[in-house]
């Protein structure tokens, strides 16, 4: 421990003694690492926003059922062209699939204008759903109540405002009892649902909910519907799916050979196709950033060959005086090490600022995870290791009466 201590202070010593030369020669560590840092807290932010968006739509513990399924080629998108409606009738069918499904809530949505004496919004999701939308845990009221089981079933013209939307049209007084106008029908403000934030810079607040017997009044009833299904217990979503699909080709009469005409989709199917799109993208983007650390690699051992040649009659005083050829290469491999290092901590922290500052600058948010500060450090330790091992045997190898003579 002490012989490294002395080795580490030794190498400190140097590079204190040529501070432009040592900045220089870790510049390229410090780009890399920069680099490295940067891309790596705004990839893990921008998948654990996706992540959050992705589950904002799909609960954890249900999955969906719409007359498509994500389509990852065109010829595949071609082919669910022509997949029929979903009817109420398929979801009679699905709530009777089995033992493991517990919630079926059937849904559909349009964009409309809502307004309240002559302040409008334009394009705001309006959801008109079923029943079951009082029994699914992200349905949150902050203010108010929640729309009735007979107002669903009767269609009442009633609503639940999104968060924004009530901020934006009711900015001084309560809305709940007032009268808004949706595509120029009258519902009454029932309540106002929990703010939920915005993800990637889209607000998750601008919509309303209404009853989706009144929803089809007014837009019509050929909109896509479609079925958010719970199952009876977490554990069970697999089962809970394969019920589903069994009662919907039941129900639609579809030979074994034919492929579904309708899509199951769960948070985990979006997850993995966001995945594998993103995953093969971002292992590239750092691979061509960590090229960088290799040019910094061999800036440092071509420096530290410099030093090597500069030091001959210092490696040749210290070999005389009983300097073993370990100890030679401890100390030239400590100084590549730490010199390495020293970059590798300056471009850390500078690779979090610049997460920070584009984090700040536009919707791309930024997670500093604390594998990625090892992830920094080590790589540009390692990397002072392996190019510094060549002008540290080098070193190491000098014959101490050649090095004493050297002027």
């Amino acid at each position: 421990m002490n012989q490294f201590l002395e080795a580490a202070t030794i190498a400190l010593q140097a590079i204190w003694s040529n501070k432009l030369r040592s900045l220089l020669t870790v510049l390229g560590n410090i780009v890399a690492v920069t680099s490295i840092i940067a891309v790596v807290s705004l990839v893990q932010g921008l998948n654990a926003s996706v992540t959050d968006m992705i589950q904002s739509q799909f609960a954890a513990d249900a999955f969906t059922v719409s007359r498509t399924a994500p389509a990852r080629t065109e010829e595949e998108q071609q082919k669910q062209a022509g997949n029929p409606r979903l009817t109420m009738r398929d979801g009679e069918a699905i709530r009777a699939a089995g033992p493991s499904v517990a919630m079926v809530m059937a849904e559909s949505t349009a964009s409309a204008e809502v307004a309240y004496r002559g302040q409008k919004l334009n394009s705001v999701q309006i959801r008109g759903v079923s029943k079951e939308y009082n029994d699914i845990p992200s349905t949150q009221i902050e203010v108010g109540r929640p729309i009735t089981p007979g107002e669903f079933d009767n269609g009442r013209f009633v609503t639940i405002l999104g968060w924004e939307v009530a901020d934006q049209l009711f900015p001084q007084v309560s809305p709940i009892d007032k009268m808004v106008t949706i595509s120029g029908v009258r519902f009454q403000v029932a309540g106002v649902a929990a703010k939920k934030g915005t993800i990637l810079g889209q607000s998750q607040d601008q919509f309303a909910v209404v009853p989706l017997p009144a929803l089809q009044r007014v837009f019509g009833t050929r909109l896509t519907l479609r079925f958010t299904v719970r199952p009876t217990q977490t554990d069970l979503v697999q089962t809970a799916m394969d019920e589903t699909r069994v009662a919907l080709r039941t129900e639609r009469r579809l030979r074994p050979k034919q492929n579904d005409n309708f899509g199951i989709v769960s948070s985990e199917t979006f997850l993995n196709i966001y995945r594998s799109g993103t995953q093969m993208i971002f292992a590239v983007l750092i691979g061509v950033v960590s090229l960088s650390l290799v040019v910094g690699g061999i800036v440092i051992m071509n420096i530290m060959l410099m030093v090597v040649s500069e030091r001959t009659r210092e490696i040749g005083l210290r070999k005389s005086l009983g300097a073993r050829r370990r100890d030679i290469m401890w100390q030239i491999l400590t100084e590549s090490i730490t010199l390495s290092t020293f970059g590798g901590i300056i471009g850390t922290g500078l690779g979090f600022t610049v997460a920070w500052i584009i984090s700040k600058v536009s919707p791309l948010p930024a997670i500093v995870e604390p594998w990625s500060v090892l992830l920094g450090i080590s790589m540009t330790s390692v990397v002072g290791l392996f190019f510094g091992m060549y002008p540290a045997m080098r070193a190491a190898r000098l014959d101490p009466i050649e090095a004493l003579r050297r002027e």
